[in-house]
């Protein structure tokens, strides 16, 4: 493909590097060359990117999390009209964590094709220097800020016979991994990746019962985004098995529905609706 050549009409959701500009696939090099509208989470960061990689910026149009309903239309409207459009969020895989499943929701809608161009994703990488056996694992996003939320949510964690991956802000590191030190089993094996890819990356293992001491003697590698890697539990050893009601139930005596809801959905992956529904239904009985 040239640089914006002619390629079928559509959505390319695009993935990119996390830091390391030089993880961008050939393949993805090669349509953002050639689409004719680029759709990005911060216009300045792809911007950036394409200035690395040699490419002329085609149409920007900036889809965040406060603007992406309105911000599909103009993408539907374009693809409508015979263009290519690729989306990329800042850094990694889109819709992870990130904007666009909105988007993409939309494109699907209203009929036209969406083509990945899968790459890199801060969940497989730090999943692939974890070094635990276990093939399943949840992906949780960011961790609940709330005190009593986040204890829950650690809570729920340690039950967990898969592996479960989340992120977490420089902002709000230190509160989180007190409270999975506090919250699991001294022997549970944790995985801390930081800044993967970029210079500054880290990636320490040791055990929940090790995190206390280490949080102090860390203090400068408290900056950067940060991964989070929690082995599962042993399943001789798991005490309970919680589906959606069983979270509901632990959650709503402490929150309101809709927050109850919002949770139990981060936690087990279903619809935050359709658990709302049930949260409502369960606090009337």
């Amino acid at each position: 493909m040239t640089e914006h050549s002619k390629i079928q009409a559509g959505l390319y959701v695009v993935a990119t590097p996390l830091g390391n500009l030089g993880d961008i696939t050939i393949r993805a090099l090669a349509t953002l060359k050639s689409v004719q509208c680029i759709a990005c989470e911060d216009t300045r960061v792809t911007r950036d990117l394409l200035r690395f990689l040699d490419i002329a910026p085609p149409v920007l149009i900036s889809v965040r999390e406060h603007n992406e309903r309105q911000a599909a239309e103009l993408v539907v409207a374009r693809i409508a009209g015979g263009e290519a459009v690729a989306y990329a969020s800042d850094a990694g895989t889109p819709a992870i964590s990130d904007p666009g499943a909105r988007l993409v929701a939309a494109v699907r809608a209203a009929g036209f094709p969406i083509i990945p161009i899968p790459g890199v994703s801060a969940v497989t990488t730090a999943l692939s220097v974890a070094g635990l056996e276990s093939t399943a694992f949840t992906f949780s996003g960011f961790a609940p800020v709330a005190a009593g939320e986040l204890a829950a949510f650690v809570e729920l964690i340690a039950t967990r016979t898969e592996t479960t991956v989340c992120f977490e802000s420089p902002h709000r590191i230190e509160k989180f991994l007190a409270a999975v030190a506090k919250g699991l089993p001294a022997e549970r094996r944790v995985v801390i990746a930081r800044e993967l890819t970029k210079k500054f990356e880290t990636i320490t293992a040791l055990n929940a019962g090790e995190i206390e001491a280490w949080i102090p003697q860390n203090s400068d590698h408290m900056r950067g985004e940060f991964v989070i890697v929690v082995a599962g539990a042993e399943q001789a050893t798991r005490t309970s098995t919680f589906d959606a009601r069983t979270v509901l139930k632990i959650l709503l005596p402490e929150l309101p529905p809709a927050k109850a809801a919002k949770l139990a959905a981060k936690i087990t992956g279903e619809s935050r609706e359709a658990l709302y529904e049930l949260a409502e239904k369960l606090k009337s009985e």
